[in-house]
């Protein structure tokens, strides 16, 4: 990293409620984990007494089989953030510039800034228009499917076709794919191109924040780059166990995609009444309050015990809050703190 630009660079704000009393739908976290979970904690936790094994072959090989690629090119890393570091640090040099996304994840700009390179914004739906010129002049693009906050997912033959684009412009492409577990999409894993680098975060998708496990795929050059690169030891011995456990677990996988995808669809009709809603592939949704104050909207959420997360933070956004989508139970306190009904609920009420 650049010294120059850690020194003067700032902290991104980010969802996740530290008032244990509130509710939180500020982070879009699975409110379940898999059966299981708590065993294979215990079982690691005596055998970290001794350091890992560096080369992590059983959580290398459940994280290929869960994107479909071959387990020597799995990087482990503690979550999602760390991989794209990784990716950042190994193609990124002061003085280079970057294409970064927006309105998308508030890290990547800041990554791209430590690392003493510049950050060139595009909206997210222009990236992919982008000629051969624009490429050319940078040395990292990044795509995030499904983008955050919004929820588009990309399709995968433009995201490939993109890809393609990038490699002849030597251009590395980092795809954060933190959310795409909760969608049947497949992962850019599958492509095998040199210039791609897959950034993955299990944590979300199997209700684990705290334990910050994840990894990046890579081929070719790119991965023997990243495999130098990651630090000794960089995955503790809970995470790979757990994370190992949590990938194989493909009928909680199943039921998660399920349920978010008849959840959220309800959700967004019953936000609909009182809110302009975008359209999501992910677990969370994105809505404009218009000429509401969105202060606001926060302050009487949190009154009436739930957190939701303040999308104003994210660039070009300034009349928006963020909601994730948990289970029925939870989403319907949601609901009622937003002052909107579900569409059944209010059906019965008529009768």
């Amino acid at each position: 990293m650049d010294p120059d630009s850690i020194r003067t660079g700032t902290r991104v704000p980010h969802g996740g409620e530290t008032d244990r009393d509130l509710l939180d739908f500020s982070a879009n976290t699975n409110p379940r984990t898999p059966d299981g979970v708590g065993d294979a904690y215990a079982a690691a936790l005596e055998e970290s007494r001794r350091y890992p094994d560096d080369d992590y072959p059983d959580y290398r090989a459940a994280a290929a089989a869960f994107v479909g690629c071959d387990p020597a090119r799995v990087i482990p890393t503690p979550g999602g953030l760390a991989a794209i570091r990784l990716a950042m640090e190994a193609a990124l040099e002061p003085g280079d510039e970057a294409l970064v996304p927006y309105p998308s994840f508030g890290e990547y700009a800041r990554e791209v800034e430590l690392q003493g390179a510049e950050p060139r914004f595009v909206h997210y739906d222009d990236l992919f228009e982008l000629g051969p010129t624009t490429l050319e002049a940078c040395a990292l693009a990044v795509v995030c499917t499904p983008n955050n906050p919004t929820g588009d997912a990309v399709d995968p033959d433009a995201l490939e076709a993109f890809a393609a684009r990038c490699a002849d412009a030597d251009t590395t492409l980092l795809v954060d794919e933190a959310f795409l577990g909760f969608t049947d999409r497949p992962s850019a894993a599958e492509f095998e191109r040199e210039n791609v680098v897959v950034a993955r975060s299990l944590t979300k998708l199997f209700g684990l924040p705290g334990l910050r496990a994840g990894f990046a795929v890579a081929a070719g050059e790119r991965r023997d780059a990243l495999v130098t690169a990651r630090r000794a030891w960089s995955l503790g011995t809970p995470a790979a166990r757990v994370g190992a456990h949590c990938l194989r677990r493909e009928e909680f996988v199943r039921d998660t995609r399920a349920r978010v995808a008849t959840e959220r669809e309800r959700m967004r009709d019953a936000l609909a009444e009182r809110f302009d809603v975008h359209e999501s592939d992910a677990p969370y949704l994105l809505c404009d309050v218009g000429d509401r104050d969105v202060a606001t909207v926060i302050d009487d959420a949190r009154a009436a015990g739930v957190a939701i997360r303040d999308a104003t933070t994210f660039r070009a956004l300034d009349s928006h809050v963020r909601v994730a989508v948990k289970d029925r139970e939870a989403n319907d306190r949601l609901l009622a703190a937003l002052g909107v009904r579900d569409r059944e609920d209010a059906d019965r009420g008529s009768e």
